[in-house]
C-alpha cells in the first residue's frame, strides 16, 4: 500500500533528515513539502495526502492553526504533528486542533514509520514521552462543583477571550479577532489565570470546560 505524505517543516536540515528517514520505506511517497502553514494549506488541495507531518513553530501561520484548517477542509486527511515543542500548551492545543498524533523529532526512522503506519489504520500516535504528558492532561483536573462566571466574576471579554483561547489561537490572532492590541490581551489574560486560580492555558481551559463556562 502507497502512502501520501506532507511534509510543513520550516528548517531545511530538519526537512532532510525528516526526508532521510522517510526514504527508507518504498510506501511511503512525500507529494509536498511547505515551509510554513500558508503554503501548505494553500497546496494541499493539489495533491492527494493521506498524512501530514506538521512542524508547530514556523513563520507566518504555525502547525496549529494550519492543522485546524486542514482538518476543516480535509477531515479525512490525518495529521501527525513532528516537532520539538513538549509542553502541556502546545500537545493540548494540538489535539484541540484535531492532530491524530504527536511525535518529537528525536524520533528514529523506524518509530516515524510505525507511528505513520498506526495512524493511517486509526490509532494516535505519541512518543512516549508526549504519551505520558497527555495522561497527565487527562488525570489532573478534580471533580469540582459547578460555578458561573459570576462566581468567577469573569467579565464578557474575558469568557469571549477563553474561547478563542480554547481554539488553540495564538495571543496575536485573539488580539486581531477582538480588535484589541496584543498587551491587552496578555492583562486579559493575567486576570483570568488570577480568577480562575490557575498558572497556565492548559488549566484554565480545562477549569473553565469543567465548570461548564463556555
Amino acid at each position: 500500500m502507497s502512502i501520501s505524505l506532507a511534509i510543513a517543516e520550516d528548517n531545511s536540515f530538519a526537512l532532510k533528515v525528516c526526508l532521510s528517514k522517510l526514504a527508507l520505506f518504498p510506501e511511503f511517497k512525500v507529494v509536498l513539502t511547505s515551509f510554513n502553514g500558508e503554503e501548505l494549506a494553500a497546496r494541499i488541495s493539489e495533491h492527494p495526502v493521506d498524512l501530514v507531518l506538521m512542524d508547530i513553530q514556523m513563520p507566518g501561520m504555525g502547525g496549529i492553526a494550519c492543522t485546524r484548517l486542514v482538518k476543516q477542509n480535509h477531515p479525512h486527511i490525518k495529521i501527525v504533528m513532528l516537532t520539538t515543542f513538549d509542553d502541556d500548551d502546545s500537545i493540548f492545543e494540538a489535539i484541540l486542533a484535531g492532530a491524530s498524533g504527536y511525535l518529537l523529532k528525536e524520533e528514529t526512522a523506524e518509530s516515524l514509520h510505525q507511528a505513520i503506519l498506526d495512524t493511517i489504520h486509526g490509532g494516535a500516535a505519541m512518543s512516549p514521552g508526549i504519551a505520558l504528558k497527555v495522561l497527565h492532561l487527562l488525570r489532573s483536573p478534580e471533580a469540582r462543583p459547578t460555578a458561573t462566571t459570576q462566581e468567577f466574576n469573569l467579565t464578557k471579554r474575558e469568557i469571549e477571550l477563553l474561547e478563542q483561547l480554547k481554539n488553540g489561537l495564538s495571543y496575536e490572532q485573539i488580539a486581531q479577532n477582538l480588535f484589541i492590541s496584543y498587551g491587552t490581551v496578555r492583562k486579559h489574560i493575567e486576570n483570568i489565570y488570577r480568577k480562575l486560580q490557575v498558572n497556565n492555558k492548559v488549566q484554565a481551559i480545562q477549569k473553565a470546560h469543567d465548570n461548564h463556562l463556555f
